[in-house]
């Protein structure tokens, strides 16, 4: 029993002193993206898919009013057929609008998660190459505020060294 408490205790030791010795990393991902031409490439394409997006929902919804604008003016002189037939054809459209608004978005998020995905896939071998560079044991994301301390005498800020290796 007390052997195999030394061997735990000398392997806990031997981990902890390993672990010290080797370094933590940290980076900012907001920080190398927005350094990197590729990816600012990748977003003004999402913006200009965006824009076309944008100017089309503007188009529907103008020729909605309009025609809406033409019933309500209309409606007292239209026979009743006719008035449920724009009615319909008004709802029709104005859902046909609310399709196309939530496919787009869909169509916008699958086009941005496609145009960065080889700028992530870029950063993280980055990432591990810093790391292999650098000695980090880990390398962290600050970003998202799961860290909200780091002893920099533990520690090394890695984000240069990301960019440079991308």
């Amino acid at each position: 029993m007390m052997k195999r408490l030394s061997i735990i205790l000398l392997t806990i030791c031997s981990i902890f002193c390993t672990a010290q010795a080797q370094k933590i990393g940290y980076f900012s991902y907001k920080e190398v993206l927005a350094a990197l031409p590729a990816y600012t490439e990748a977003m003004a394409a999402v913006d200009s898919l965006r824009n076309q997006y944008a100017g089309e929902l503007k188009a529907a919804e103008t020729e909605f009013n309009e025609k809406y604008e033409l019933f309500i003016e209309q409606q007292t002189t239209l026979a009743e057929s006719i008035k449920q037939k724009r009615q319909a054809d008004l709802q029709a459209l104005l859902e046909r609008n609310e399709q196309f608004k939530k496919e787009s978005q869909r169509l916008l998020e699958q086009a941005e998660k496609e145009a960065i995905a080889p700028v992530k896939t870029k950063v993280k071998a980055a990432i591990t190459k810093t790391a292999k560079q650098t000695g980090c044991l880990v390398v962290l994301n600050t970003d998202s505020e799961a860290c909200p301390y780091i002893d920099e005498n533990l520690s090394e800020d890695v984000t240069k060294q990301i960019i440079s290796n991308y």
